[in-house]
């Protein structure tokens, strides 16, 4: 069984920045994605980034490019969210995700079948 645990969220001002990070443990070959979702009180939950772990591929939601970057270290099975440039906007519960995935749906959660417990980021203005 996959098993992904979360870390680094927390409480930043407009502007600043934080990295999450998502270890992953349990046989690798179950997945080929790893993502990051997020999701706000009252809001549905929305795909931030994900990586394709084989070759690197990244991918990002259009109201974070430019400011997120997703990266892997397949040595340590863990994924990164480096978050710059944050939004009050930017404020949810932050999920990490793996699961067999293809590219063009990479942000669509049902596609995915492991989740961690999330990590909150809170961005004051």
């Amino acid at each position: 069984q996959v098993q992904l645990v979360e870390s680094g969220g927390g409480s930043v001002q407009a502007g600043g920045s934080l990295r999450l990070s998502c270890a992953a443990s349990g046989p690798t070959w179950r997945y080929n994605f790893m993502g990051w979702f997020r999701q706000a009180p009252g809001k549905e939950r929305e795909g931030v980034a994900a990586v394709y772990t084989t070759l690197g591929t990244t991918y990002y939601a259009d109201s974070v490019k430019g400011r997120f970057t997703i990266s892997r270290d397949n040595a340590k099975n863990t994924v990164y969210l480096q978050m710059n440039s944050l939004k009050p906007e930017d404020t949810a519960m932050y999920y990490c995700a793996a699961g067999p995935v293809s590219s063009s749906s990479w942000y669509n959660g049902a596609r995915y079948n492991y989740w961690g417990q999330g990590t909150q980021v809170t961005v004051s203005s």
